[in-house]
C-alpha cells in the first residue's frame, strides 16, 4: 500500500507542476498513474477471485451464480474508474453516462439470479 501511496502522491505533485504549463501532460500523467496502480493490483484481484470461487466450490454453490457476482462487481469498479478518469478530463456528461451504462450492465447480469430467488420464494410459500 505504501508503494501505491507513494506513486500516487508524487504523480500528483508532479500533475500539479506540469498543470500550469501543459494541461495535457498533467492529465496523460494521471491516467497512466491510474492504469499503473490498477496494473499492479491484478495479483491481488486474481487471487481474491480464486479464494472467492474456491469457497463457492466448498460450499456446493452454483459456480454460474459466483462468477455472475463477479461479473457485476467488476463492471462496478471498471465503470466507476472510467467515470472518474471522464471527471478527470473535465467530461461530466460522459462520465454520467458511463455511470448509467454500468447500472444497466449490472441489472442486465442480476435478472437471471432474481428470476431464480423469486422462483426459490415462490416454490417455498405453502400452497393454499
Amino acid at each position: 500500500m505504501l508503494q501505491i501511496a507513494g506513486i500516487a502522491l508524487i504523480a500528483t505533485f508532479l500533475a500539479l507542476i506540469i498543470k500550469e504549463q501543459k494541461p495535457t501532460f498533467a492529465f496523460l500523467l494521471i491516467l497512466f498513474t491510474g492504469c499503473a496502480i490498477f496494473l499492479f493490483l491484478v495479483d491481488q484481484i486474481h487471487g481474491i477471485i480464486t479464494t472467492i470461487e474456491v469457497l463457492a466450490q466448498s460450499a456446493g454453490i452454483n459456480t454460474m451464480y459466483v462468477k455472475t457476482i463477479l461479473k457485476i462487481i467488476g463492471i462496478a469498479y471498471i465503470a466507476e474508474f472510467a467515470s472518474h478518469i471522464s471527471k478527470d478530463a473535465g467530461m461530466g456528461a460522459i462520465a454520467a453516462k458511463v455511470e448509467l451504462a454500468g447500472k444497466i450492465l449490472i441489472l442486465a447480469l442480476a435478472v437471471p439470479i432474481l428470476t431464480v430467488l423469486i422462483d426459490t420464494v415462490i416454490h417455498m410459500m405453502p400452497v393454499k
